[in-house]
């Protein structure tokens, strides 16, 4: 495992120089103890720091603990990992089968079952929060009128639909919602405090703010009908309470059911890997890690462990550019660190030319952005917003590092530049400049 120091040059890098994130928060547990490495902030011009107790949507890593529910509804008898899911759903849906085989828990836990990755019959209201609107019955249909297109059980396919069917079949089973059921087995027993899909006040002041690739804010997702397949959210204390009891060897209410989530497994294609309940388990040059990662609109997450050397990494980041290069890494230095080349390339320009650009530039009927200088830096500044600094690529085009979005100022005549252009979310904005 990597040292502290180096942890916190990882994420430095990633957040200052490569700007794929606001702020992450990476968390180690091991025969040696456990620690909380953060660098960057909440986010939305939240200036706080990110810290353990940071929450967090998780996206996909939900799986694991969807893969643990049915583990343990197995071990106290109360499901079979060969049932079928028909088994746990409404009288009224009607699962595909093939063949003369139904599809099972374990098919839908491990990826096998041959349904799609997601129905096609999704039609969001917001393509921002694309879940939000889509519901139970919805899928229901969905999988009620899907042909399955090859055997069960005989090949991998990442189903997003699979893991949400079986939360909802684990949940029909228990006789309540996936939450309250994810809060009863696992969250509660283990005094996961920050860990649910809706959040109470307490959490939802502890929740960083979400950006997408572009470093934009991105809205929170809600997912009523996929909520096994991607809905919690969570922190690195809580989810490094998870991995304290999944590496140890003391005895808890969910030992059986622990080693249950790695003891059935089924082969990804051809390569060294197989998906678990929950994990995908992939061998490496230290031994076999098992791992999970996931992402929303805004957010990016891993966990995994070593269980040869009983080690575990959390990684929980307010973007979704993707962490688990950084999670893998931690667990073996042998995986790679993956970098992209910025976005921009800060160059060397004569500062006097500032001068020729200080003003303020009419960008709608109400919204003025006044650009300054002071000393050798060139500032821009929204009404009523702290000013950005802005950094030189060129002659004429500027980018801030505050936030995703560059400036591009028409050539000067009479020493005044006589507009300018704000390239950001994805257009291009012109201004043209007030007089003095």
């Amino acid at each position: 495992m990597p040292t502290g120091a180096e942890i916190r040059r990882i994420l430095a890098d990633r957040i200052d120089v490569q700007r794929r994130s606001v702020g992450i928060v990476v968390g180690t547990i091991g025969p040696d103890g456990r620690s909380i490495i953060a660098h960057g902030d909440l986010g939305g011009f939240d200036p706080r720091p990110v810290d353990g107790d940071t929450v967090f949507e998780i996206g996909s890593v939900t799986k694991v603990f969807t893969g643990l529910l049915l583990a343990d509804m197995a071990a106290r008898g109360e499901v079979a990992l060969t049932d079928p899911v028909a088994k746990y759903l409404p009288m009224n849906v009607a699962v595909p089968e093939r063949g003369g085989k139904a599809i099972t828990l374990v098919d839908l836990a491990t990826q096998t079952s041959g349904l799609p990755r997601m129905p096609d019959n999704i039609e969001p209201v917001d393509e921002t929060n694309p879940y939000a609107d889509y519901t139970v019955d919805e899928m229901n249909a969905f999988v009620s009128g899907y042909k399955l297109p090859r055997d069960i059980g005989t090949e991998y396919e990442y189903s997003n639909l699979g893991s949400a069917l079986l939360g909802q079949a684990l949940a029909h089973r228990a006789g309540k919602s996936f939450e309250a059921l994810v809060h009863d087995r696992i969250s509660g027993p283990l005094a996961m405090r920050s860990t649910a899909i809706e959040l109470p006040p307490r959490l939802g002041k502890r929740l960083a703010t979400g950006h997408n690739d572009m470093l934009e804010i991105a809205p929170n997702w809600e997912m009523p009908a996929f909520a096994g397949a991607g809905a919690l959210h969570s922190s690195a204390n809580d989810l490094l309470d998870l991995l304290q009891v999944t590496v140890n060897t003391n005895k808890t209410p969910l030992t059986i059911a622990l080693a249950g989530t790695l003891a059935t497994r089924r082969a990804i294609g051809e390569q060294e890997t197989s998906a678990a309940l929950g994990w995908i388990v992939t061998k490496s040059s230290n031994g076999e890690i098992a791992w999970h990662d996931g992402g929303t609109g805004g957010y990016s997450a891993f966990i995994g462990f070593h269980p040869g050397s009983r080690r575990g990494v959390v990684v929980l980041s307010n973007a979704n550019t993707g962490v688990s290069d950084i999670g893998l890494h931690l667990l073996n230095r042998e995986i790679p660190l993956t970098r992209v080349k910025p976005r921009h390339s800060e160059a060397a320009v004569d500062p006097s030319l500032f001068d020729t650009y200080v003003g303020r530039y009419q960008l709608a009927p109400d919204v003025v952005l006044t650009v300054l200088r002071e000393d050798d830096a060139l500032y821009a500044q929204f009404s009523g917003q702290p000013k950005l600094r802005l950094f030189a690529e060129g002659e004429h085009r500027f980018f801030y590092k505050d936030v995703e979005a560059a400036i591009t100022f028409a050539a000067p005549a009479s020493n005044r530049s006589p507009g300018l252009t704000l390239h950001r979310f994805g257009r291009d904005m012109p201004a043209s400049r007030l007089s003095d």
